[in-house]
C-alpha cells in the first residue's frame, strides 16, 4: 500500500539527504576528498626547465646526445633521479648564430658531412638537483639509434612511465614505459599508421633494457583512424593505474580519449588490463568506448594529460586550431570527478609562448602538453609543451628545425588550476 507525503516534507527530507552527502564528501577521515569544476587559472612560462634543455643541448659535450626533440614525457626514480623520456631525438653539434642563411639562431650540424642524425626515441637522465647528465639510445653499427629498437618494418614511441615491483610483492623495482607501436605510412599517416600498444621494462638503477611485451595490438581493427593507442596519459590511484589512450583518425578534427585501468604495479601483465565500454570494465579491448567523443566543439589532440587536483581529475590538451596558417596554439582543459568521467568542458583556454617563425609564415605550432606533477612547486603544476615547425603539405620540417634549434624543443610553464 503507498502512503501518501506531503509535498513539502518530502522536499524537506531530501535537502537533508544532500546536505548529510555532503557533510560526508567534505569530512575529514572520509574517502577523498569534494570534487568541484577545474578551469585553466593563470600560468606563466618556466625559464629554469626551459633553460637546463637549452644548456643540455647546446653544450656539445658530445654529439651522441640530444639537441632536441618532442614528445616530452618524464618519470621520477626511487634515487631522486628523474628519466626524462622522448620520441622523435635529434642529436649531432650544435652551432652558434648566425646559421647558414644568416640568421640569429643557433643551428644544428654534423661533424661527418651528413644531415644530423635523427632517432625515434632517447631517454635523458637529470640528477637530483635538476642538472641533465647524459642521453640513453641505443646502438646501431653506424652510430647510436633509438633506444627502444626499430622494429623490421616501423618504429616506436615512448610515452609514460611508471617505476612499480618486478613482479608484485617483490622489493625490486624495475620501469615500465608505454610503448606506441607505428608501421611507415603517406598521405594522411604521414606520421606513421597505429598498431600497438607495448610495454618496456627498464633495470634500476642502471637503466637498461630488458625486454618488451605486447600490450593491446590494435592490427585487427581494419581501419587504422579506429586504432586506439594508450599511454598519452596515465595516472595511479590506490589499486589501479589509470591508463588514457586516443585514436588517431586523420579525417576529423580531433581524437576520442579512451581509458584502460590496470592493478597497481601489473602494467607489465597484458591479462590485467580492463577498458571502460561505457558502463563498466572489461578485458576486451575492442569494447572500449570513448570518454570523451570528438565532434560538437569537444575532443582531445592525440597527446593529452591527466592529473589528479585534490578530488577532481583534470585532462590538459590541445583546443582546437587557430586561424589558417596559425596552426595549434592554444591548450584547454576537461574536469570530471572519475577517471571516466563524464568529463565537462572545455574550461579555460592559454596560448603559451612559442618561437619566432623564421620563414614569417606562423608556422611554428606548439603541442603534446605534458604535466609533470613530481615538480609541482606552490601549488603551480609545472607542464612541458613541444614546439615544431609544421610547414604546407609536403614541405618536410627538418630543414627548419635544424636551422634554429629551439623549433625543436619542449617548453615549460607553471600552471594553477582554479575552481570554477
Amino acid at each position: 500500500m503507498r502512503v501518501p507525503v506531503r509535498r513539502g516534507v518530502a522536499v524537506a527530507a531530501v535537502l537533508a539527504l544532500i546536505a548529510g552527502l555532503v557533510l560526508l564528501l567534505t569530512r575529514p577521515g572520509t574517502e577523498g576528498p569534494a570534487c568541484t569544476g577545474r578551469t585553466i587559472g593563470s600560468w606563466s612560462a618556466e625559464s629554469r626547465y626551459t633553460g637546463e634543455f637549452t644548456r643540455y643541448g647546446n653544450d656539445n659535450l658530445r654529439v651522441d646526445d640530444w639537441t632536441g626533440g618532442d614528445g616530452t614525457h618524464s618519470v621520477r626514480l626511487p634515487d631522486g633521479r628523474t628519466l626524462w623520456i622522448f620520441s622523435d631525438t635529434f642529436l649531432d653539434r650544435v652551432q652558434p648564430p648566425p646559421n647558414p642563411h644568416g640568421q640569429p639562431y643557433p643551428w644544428r650540424s654534423s661533424d661527418t658531412g651528413r644531415e644530423p642524425a635523427l632517432t625515434h626515441n632517447s631517454l635523458v637522465v637529470m640528477d637530483r638537483a635538476g642538472r641533465l647528465e647524459r642521453t640513453l639510445t641505443g646502438g646501431t653499427g653506424t652510430g647510436p639509434g633509438p633506444f627502444f629498437p626499430d622494429t623490421p618494418d616501423g618504429w616506436r614511441w615512448p610515452v609514460q612511465a611508471h617505476v612499480e615491483p618486478r613482479t608484485p610483492g617483490s622489493p625490486e623495482q624495475v620501469v615500465r614505459v608505454l610503448l606506441w607501436n607505428r608501421a611507415p605510412g603517406s598521405g594522411p599517416w604521414v606520421f606513421g599508421v597505429p598498431r600497438a600498444t607495448e610495454i618496456a621494462t627498464l633495470s634500476l638503477p642502471d637503466l637498461r633494457l630488458e625486454g618488451i611485451t605486447p600490450a593491446v595490438d590494435q592490427t585487427s581493427v581494419r581501419n587504422p583512424g579506429d586504432r586506439v593507442l594508450y599511454g598519452t596519459a596515465s595516472v595511479r590511484d590506490g589499486a589501479w593505474t589509470y591508463v588514457y589512450g586516443g585514436d588517431d583518425g586523420p579525417d576529423r578534427a580531433g581524437s576520442n580519449a579512451y581509458l584502460a585501468r590496470v592493478p597497481t604495479g601489473q602494467l607489465g601483465e597484458a591479462r590485467t588490463w580492463q577498458f571502460w565500454d561505457g558502463r563498466g570494465w572489461q578485458p576486451r579491448a575492442d569494447r572500449a568506448a570513448p570518454v570523451i567523443r570528438e565532434g560538437r566543439g569537444r575532443g582531445v589532440g592525440s597527446a593529452f594529460t591527466v592529473v589528479r587536483d585534490g578530488g577532481t581529475w583534470v585532462l590538459l590538451t590541445m583546443d582546437d586550431p587557430g586561424p589558417p596558417g596559425d596552426g595549434l596554439s592554444a591548450v584547454t582543459a576537461y574536469w570530471a570527478c572519475s577517471a571516466q568521467g563524464p568529463w565537462h568542458g572545455p574550461a579555460g583556454r592559454i596560448t603559451p609562448p612559442r618561437p619566432a617563425d623564421p620563414t614569417g609564415q606562423q608556422r611554428v605550432a606548439v603541442y603534446n602538453p605534458q604535466a609533470h606533477p613530481e615538480f609541482t612547486a606552490d601549488g603551480a603544476l609545472l607542464v612541458s609543451y613541444d614546439v615544431n615547425w609544421l610547414g604546407p603539405p609536403g614541405a618536410p620540417s627538418v630543414a627548419q628545425v635544424n636551422r634554429d634549434v629551439e623549433l625543436y624543443r619542449p617548453r615549460f610553464l607553471r600552471l594553477r588550476l582554479h575552481r570554477g
